[in-house]
């Protein structure tokens, strides 16, 4: 196989579905959405681009491939033995990835042109529901421990913790850092604490 600008040519089955979305992760985040072609994506993984049609149908479909793997990449969930230092550890997982390059890349995504695309509404959804739901046995083992209301919604307080963080990446372009997430991490801690995040407060009947 020949060699191609950016790369050599790589061989079938896994490793090639590895590099086109690699390389559409880095086209994406050297030229946006609006610039992204199959042509470049090929380039730079080192393949033909029939080799990608069989694969992706177009560019969007491998837009969602590329959020759906990223979006499900492990943020480690703690487990301390600390409620405390549980929430303060997710916090500044949530940050260092959002502050990523590939984070970066993937929230400029889907934010971007492409957020019309129904496959990445449901990836931009998976983002903002999926962690929540992944974070909330460190809440069910706090709950446990007695260090929280018996009645704590679990999913409403890592939403509590995100959401401030959250909105300073989107919304007020504030500093996103350890001490942002730290003071999330209080936050939210007191209101649940205060039963401000309780099952009955958060899905009233």
């Amino acid at each position: 196989m020949s060699t191609e600008k950016h790369g050599r040519q790589v061989g079938r089955g896994a490793k090639v579905r590895t590099a086109v979305l690699a390389a559409t992760l880095a086209e994406l985040a050297d030229h946006g959405y609006a610039a992204l072609t199959i042509d470049n994506i090929a380039r730079r993984a080192g393949v033909h681009k029939t080799t990608i049609y069989r694969r992706w149908k177009d560019r969007e479909s491998l837009v969602v491939d590329v959020l759906g793997e990223q979006i499900a990449v492990d943020i480690p969930m703690p487990d301390t033995g600390s409620v405390d230092t549980d929430l303060r550890d997710i916090a500044r997982a949530f940050v260092a990835w959002v502050t990523s390059p590939a984070g970066q890349t993937i929230f400029a995504a889907i934010f971007s042109d492409a957020a019309r695309i129904p496959g990445i509404v449901d990836a931009r959804r998976q983002l903002f529901e999926e962690g929540p739901r992944r974070a909330s046995s460190a809440i069910s083992r706090a709950v446990q421990r007695g260090e929280l209301p018996p009645d704590t919604d679990a999913e409403e307080l890592i939403k509590t913790l995100i959401a401030p963080l959250y909105f300073r990446l989107a919304i007020t372009t504030e500093p996103l850092d350890q001490a942002a997430a730290d003071h999330a991490a209080r936050v939210a801690l007191a209101a649940a604490r205060a039963g401000a995040l309780s099952s009955t407060n958060t899905n009233p009947q």
